[in-house]
């Protein structure tokens, strides 16, 4: 029997990618006590990773588009930290997103509500959280958005 989390998934129509592998010398999570850090997750799909620059021929809604496959890898790091059961999230405690733009762009928080609006569908009120979101003139690959999370879990 699907728990409430994943219930809700497929009420979104949303499919989980498999949680990524990490691209470096890291680990995709670390638990301490009842706190679940997991790694910053980039936009990658089936057709590769997702580059751009905000400010720069790459709109908003792409860039938000790209933030909402970040958090779906996010939500995926989770559920394999947790042994398969989202219902284990208590809470998502904060996300940091950073967005790869131009000096002079300034709409980093929209950019970034792509993952925190997704966060806030999957889990309702348990996915409202502390965020920041950061500009930065490079991301690793040209990626244009990365965002981490912490979550609270049993």
């Amino acid at each position: 029997m699907a728990g409430q989390i994943e219930s809700r998934l497929n009420e979104l129509g949303i499919v989980l990618p498999d949680a990524p592998a990490p691209a470096a010398n890291y680990v995709p999570t670390v638990r301490t006590g009842d706190l679940l850090f997991v790694s910053g997750q980039v936009a990658k799909t089936d057709e590769g990773l997702i580059v751009g620059t905000l400010g720069d021929g790459f709109s908003v809604e792409a860039g938000q588009a790209a933030a909402r496959i970040c958090g779906l890898n996010l939500i995926a790091q989770a559920k394999a930290a947790c042994g398969g059961d989202l219902d284990r999230v208590r809470r998502v405690v904060k996300l940091v997103g950073f967005v790869h733009a131009t000096s002079d762009f300034g709409n980093h928080p929209a950019v970034i509500n792509g993952a925190s609006d997704l966060m806030v569908e999957v889990f309702g009120d348990k996915g409202r959280h502390a965020r920041s979101a950061v500009g930065s003139s490079s991301l690793p690959f040209g990626i244009a958005v990365e965002v981490e999370a912490i979550f609270e879990v049993e």
